[in-house]
């Protein structure tokens, strides 16, 4: 029962303290760690206690799993150079550094104060991600530090498992052990954690991807993830090898195959229920942290250290972790960052760098870390405060001043409007392969074969007209076709109501119908939402791409004098409505697009046989093949 209590009672505190913090623009893990501390000095409250085994066995592996599943492979792969110099040498660079600062200011062994180093080391990829996002970084930029912050973890613990090794907490003087712990007993270490942990990742991935190919139900489907991590982490700790590693692998491996090995349904399970699981977890160890405080404090005042000494180390070492990380940035990005692919022509690799050094916000991993230092470790408390000071320290110093450097740098995300262009661009393509099968089939029924096409077309035409400004005060037709079918699912839904009132139907269908309801109101939810962001930004220039086709190449830079400025030609002509405009880069004449009832760019590229086009709408420079259907 108190059990119960106890877990209902932190996920209440969780959704309500994060909630507030949502409304008010607050870090949600800062308010709840205040939260937690103003709980723990509450007499008759007894504080749960955080030990190493919930921490690394309980919490870790799902956490690591629900970024991991996210994360693109794609993208992972391309800035494989720079994550891993990150990853890897930045986690070795800052333990050694950190752990000199520490055994210099505390009377410690070297082991000791390494693994403080090895605690603190590793940014985390939510905190990071979630501010990177919040002010629109270049996608390259979010990739490295999602990539860096899951592989990093794992250099970390090894680091730590190999600093409480070398002290050995079972009785052996510090000097012994370390004599028992070699440079080439250590890389022998790493080795097997690296290559065991990316072993049992694989292997998780495939099993659980022929499994999940014999599995359509969604619920089972999602249930199954729920084990993953824990199937990877466990095997790979019990050998030694990086549970941490695993549980990484398996998360970007099935990410990447869901597609194939998932249904629509499960993924789509999957995505929701992930999310809450992490939502809740990751907060809930922010709110624990903070009703330790109590403890950490008391183990602080009995430690033999003076606080003013506690203090000097604490504001030594949060010093030290913020300032590493740009020395060591800087000159690795600028030897490593030639190697990995996809850079842009026009990016600033000084400016880029220059953000990844201040996006050193550290967070879970870091706390639960500090929490598996073995009860023995001398001077404990302090370390564990250390890492609680350093953590709430880079979310407070890093997470709310890298918007302002963003904007000093102007260092901007991606451009919503070309990326919408960008989706109608492989969306077309996707379509067109689609309607060349639909051609191929046998036996198709006319009707069926042109109710198909239609809302083929319809699919591409939603999201073209996301772009651009159309006619004041006109809506396009994907607007109008949401705002009556949203009245349509409205009253469907009332009859729905009605009828599971009157007790007549069977439940069971009628929760299935209204499902449907649900998932197509929140589809045309989604499009409105974006929508409505793309109309409030300004279109960047589309970057010139080596392999764009003949006619594009010939038509590059080509200005044209428009026949009719003020509109569609034929529209003015006959007196109809267009939705956007199109420009021949041949001629000058304007045409509406396909969007528009009459699609007079469609008919005078087929007319004329003018192979380009770009679009006449206002602060937009893109152009579109008609014979290649690619875009420029």
């Amino acid at each position: 029962m108190t059990l119960a209590l106890t877990l209902v009672a932190i996920v209440a505190a969780v959704i309500v303290v994060a909630g507030l913090s949502e409304r008010i623009n607050v870090p949600a893990p800062l308010s709840l760690i205040v939260v937690g501390i103003g709980i723990s000095y509450i007499s008759f409250i007894k504080e749960p206690v955080l030990t190493p085994d919930v921490v690394l066995y309980g919490l870790l592996p799902p956490l690591l799993y629900a970024a991991a599943v996210r994360t693109s492979l794609v993208d992972f792969r391309a800035n494989t150079t720079s994550i891993l110099a990150l990853s890897v040498g930045l986690v070795l660079f800052t333990a050694a550094g950190v752990g000199l600062v520490t055994w210099w200011l505390i009377p410690v062994p070297f082991a000791v104060a390494f693994a403080l180093g090895a605690v603190v080391a590793p940014p985390d990829a939510v905190a990071a991600t979630a501010v990177a996002r919040r002010i629109g970084l270049p996608r390259r930029v979010v990739t490295i530090l999602e990539g860096e912050s899951l592989v990093n973890d794992a250099t970390a613990l090894v680091s730590l498992r190999t600093a409480i090794a070398a002290f050995s907490v079972a009785g052996v003087g510090a000097h012994a052990a370390a004599d028992q712990v070699t440079f080439g007993s250590v890389a022998l270490d790493f080795a097997w954690a690296v290559v065991g942990g990316i072993g049992f990742g694989v292997v998780v991935a495939l099993v659980i991807g022929l499994i999940r190919r014999n599995f359509t139900d969604p619920a089972i489907d999602t249930s199954l993830s729920f084990i993953v991590p824990f199937v990877a982490f466990l095997p790979a700790e019990h050998f030694e090898s990086s549970g941490v590693l695993a549980v990484v692998v398996a998360g970007l491996l099935l990410g990447h195959k869901s597609p194939v090995v998932q249904t629509a349904a499960s993924r789509l399970s999957e995505r929701i229920n992930w999310a809450s699981v992490q939502f809740l977890l990751e907060n809930a160890v922010f709110l624990m942290i903070g009703l330790q405080m109590r403890r950490i404090v008391a183990d602080i005042s009995d430690s033999g250290l003076s606080w003013g000494r506690v203090v000097v180390v604490t504001l030594a070492v949060l010093a030290t972790v913020v300032l590493l990380r740009p020395l060591y940035v800087f000159p690795t990005r600028l030897l490593f960052s030639r190697f990995d692919k996809g850079i842009s022509p026009t990016s600033r690799p000084y400016a880029h760098s220059a953000i990844i050094s201040w996006a050193g916000m550290r967070g879970v991993v870091t706390l639960a870390a500090a929490f598996t230092l073995p009860q023995e470790t001398p001077y404990r408390g302090v370390l564990v405060w250390i890492a609680m000071v350093v953590t709430v320290g880079t979310l407070l110093v890093q997470g709310t001043t890298l918007p302002l450097l963003a904007r000093w740098l102007r260092v901007r995300g991606p451009d919503p409007r070309e990326d919408a262009l960008q989706e109608a661009t492989i969306l077309q393509a996707s379509v067109s392969a689609g309607l060349t099968a639909l051609e191929n089939c046998d036996g198709s029924d006319p009707e069926v074969v042109e109710t198909l096409r239609a809302r083929a077309e319809n699919r591409t035409n939603i999201v073209w007209e996301r772009l651009g400004q159309g006619r004041e005060g006109a809506e396009t037709p994907s607007e109008t076709y949401r705002r009556m079918r949203m009245t349509m699912l409205e009253a469907e839904r009332r009859e729905l109501l009605r009828i599971r009132g009157e007790g007549n139907a069977d439940q069971e269908v009628l929760a299935h119908v209204m499902a449907q309801l649900d998932i197509e109101e929140s589809m045309l939810d989604r499009i409105e939402d974006r929508t409505s962001a793309l109309r409030d930004e300004p279109m960047l220039p589309v970057e010139r791409t080596e392999g764009q086709c003949q006619h594009l190449a010939d038509h590059h830079d080509r200005f044209v004098a428009p026949t009719s400025p003020h509109g569609c030609e034929e529209c003015l002509r006959d007196g109809t409505q267009w939705v956007h405009l199109r420009l021949c880069l041949d001629c000058g004449h304007v045409g509406c697009c396909d969007s528009s009832p009459q699609k007079h760019a469609d008919a005078h590229f087929h007319e004329s046989g003018h192979p380009v086009m770009r679009s006449f709408e206002p602060g937009e420079s893109w152009r579109w093949c008609f014979v290649d259907n690619q875009l420029g």
